[in-house]
Formats: structure tokens, C-alpha cells, sequence
């Protein structure tokens, strides 16, 4: 079976979101499948990111943190999107068989102009480029989180509308590999943890950095004699790091009375530092050898452009393009 995902490069490192929510699987699943892609989206980033330089940087970024968290090159192929040129090509012949209608109801298309934004071609056609991405490669399953189901249920529809329009196999229908370990993780302020929220606890920045993300989480105002609730976010974000007795030894405490968000949040920091201290240096050793990394990348896109050419020829071939 043929693994694939991709993550968006949108800032300087990830977060505990990204990582509950999907690299953690991402890092399983290159041992339980023969074939597992993991590619860094940054044609996907190019409509929010403007600024080439800080692409490239968040770009290295992925890199450095999938590489930290345990991705092994060995097991897994990690590459850079834009490294593939065959999947803009696909991208297009995706484009000419898709109904705007499909892409009017994308949900990232419908938020944003919920929110009154000035949206462009890019984030319009966002679906049909990553339905090229997961296609491109044949993949037989694509992990995702259930709020990104949709993206799958998209790509399948585009796959089967170019197989019916031009009477082929050329596509491969892909499968939804729902994740079910997967945590949706709340951000500081109690909504989804997002970058775009600005509510994130990253996982490899600095420890100043990362306190004040953990010391900044939302709580009332209950003294500390009130009871707490156990589900408040400040204790959400600390039962990740904790094993099932202490959580429930922490969530009787809660009830009862007496603890203080501040004990919980310095606690929680501690956890966080010390969760990620083995990634940490793992990282280290990468961000000091960028030209092996650079190789990582390098090697990975020789691989999947070996898997993707000829996918895109038998494209082409069914619907008459070239000689």
C-alpha cells in the first residue's frame, strides 16, 4: 500500500497541534506501509506566503521537524512539492474536467469569503492542486484528520471524472485513511490550535517562547480554593502528556478545589520541554548540516518524479496530448 500526505509551510516551526493531530501518525505509518510520501506543500503556501525568502526558511522548517520528529528517509520519501514539476501539469488537466460548483463549496474557499476576503485564483483552485498532489503519485491512501475528509471526497470525484471523460484507468481513486489516533488539539485561547489563530504552543522554539505560549493559555477567574473544570483547555492541553491515572488524579483535583491554573501551567510546561527534548536534538544535528537535509529533499523528489512521470504520461496518452 502506497501512504501519501503533505503539510503546509506557513511559519517557523510546527506546533503541538501538528503534531498530535498528524505527524506522530505520519512517523507510525512509514513502518506499517510499504510505501509511505511525505512532500512539503509550498505551491500550496504561495497563498498566504508572500515573502520567497520566508518560504524557503519555513520550508527547511518542515523539513527539520519531520526529520526531528522520526522520519526516516530510509522508510519514508520526503520531498518538496514545487521539486515535482509534473504535478502542475496534472494539476491543470484536473482543472479542465472540475465544476466550479465542486469548488465553490470547498470549505476554505466558503470561510473566506464568509469573512469577506479578496480571494484569488490560487485558493479558488486550492482543491484541484491537491487532488494532483495525492494522484500524482497513485496513492492508496491518504491519511487525514475527519475535518479534512472532504479534500478526499473531492479528489476521488476529479479522478472519476477524468477516468469517465476520457474513458480510462489513468487515475488510481484514492482511499480516506481517517487517523484515528488523531487529537484535534486546542489552541491557547480554547478554539482548534492554528497558525492562523496565533494561538499555537510550538514545539521547537525557544523555552522563553514556548512559556509564554503555555503561561498565555485562556482561563477564568476562579481563585484558587473554587473548583476547576477538568475539560477547561489549560487541563486539555496538559492530559496530553499525561498517563490515563494522572489524569484522572488531576481531574479530581480539579473538582475538588484548591489548585491553581498556575501550578497546572507550570507543570505543563515542564512536560512540553521534556516531551520534545530528544526531537529537539535530533533537530539540532539537522539545522547544523542544511547540505544533508538539502540531499534528503534532493533524493526524495528523484523518487517521487519516478513514480509520478508515468502517471502524468498515461494522462496525457488517454486524453491526446503530445505525440
Amino acid at each position: 500500500m502506497r501512504v501519501l500526505s503533505g503539510t503546509k509551510p506557513t511559519g517557523d516551526s510546527l506546533h503541538l497541534g501538528n503534531y498530535f493531530g498528524a505527524l506522530r501518525q505520519f512517523v507510525a505509518l512509514q513502518a506499517e506501509h510499504e510505501e509511505a510520501l511525505y512532500f512539503i506543500a509550498d505551491y500550496h503556501s504561495m497563498t498566504t506566503v508572500r515573502d520567497p525568502k520566508l518560504r524557503r526558511r519555513y520550508t527547511l522548517n518542515v523539513a527539520l521537524d519531520y526529520l526531528a520528529a522520526g522520519l526516516d528517509p530510509e522508510k519514508a520519501i520526503l520531498f518538496r512539492q514545487s521539486d515535482i514539476p509534473e504535478v502542475c501539469e496534472l494539476t491543470w488537466l484536473l482543472t479542465s474536467v472540475t465544476p466550479m460548483g465542486m469548488l465553490e463549496r470547498a470549505h476554505a474557499y466558503k470561510a473566506a469569503t464568509d469573512r469577506g476576503e479578496n480571494v484569488d485564483h490560487g485558493l479558488f483552485t486550492y482543491p484541484v492542486l491537491m487532488a494532483a498532489d495525492i494522484l500524482l503519485y497513485h496513492a492508496d491512501l491518504v491519511p487525514v484528520g475527519q475535518d479534512q475528509k472532504q479534500h478526499i471526497e473531492m479528489t476521488r470525484d476529479m479522478a472519476q471524472r477524468f477516468n469517465h471523460a476520457y474513458d480510462c484507468e489513468a487515475l488510481v481513486i484514492p482511499e480516506p485513511y481517517i487517523m484515528k489516533d488523531s487529537a484535534t488539539v486546542l489552541g491557547t485561547d480554547g478554539q482548534k490550535m492554528s497558525k492562523s489563530y496565533g494561538n499555537t504552543i510550538p514545539m521547537f522554539a525557544g523555552k522563553n517562547q514556548i512559556k509564554k505560549a503555555v503561561m498565555g493559555i485562556v482561563t477564568d477567574s476562579n481563585p484558587v480554593e473554587e473548583p476547576k473544570d477538568p475539560d477547561a483547555t489549560v487541563f486539555q492541553l496538559w492530559n496530553l502528556f499525561a498517563e490515563p491515572e494522572e489524569r484522572r488524579a488531576m481531574a479530581e483535583r480539579a473538582r475538588a478545589g484548591g489548585l491553581g491554573y498556575g501550578e497546572v501551567k507550570k507543570d505543563l510546561l515542564e512536560r512540553v520541554l521534556d516531551f520534545f527534548s530528544e526531537m529537539r536534538q535530533r533537530r539540532e544535528h539537522f539545522e547544523s548540516r542544511p547540505e544533508e537535509v538539502e540531499a534528503i529533499l534532493c533524493q526524495g523528489a528523484e523518487k517521487a518524479r519516478a513514480m509520478a512521470a508515468p502517471v502524468l504520461d498515461g494522462c496525457r496518452l488517454a486524453a491526446g496530448l503530445g505525440s
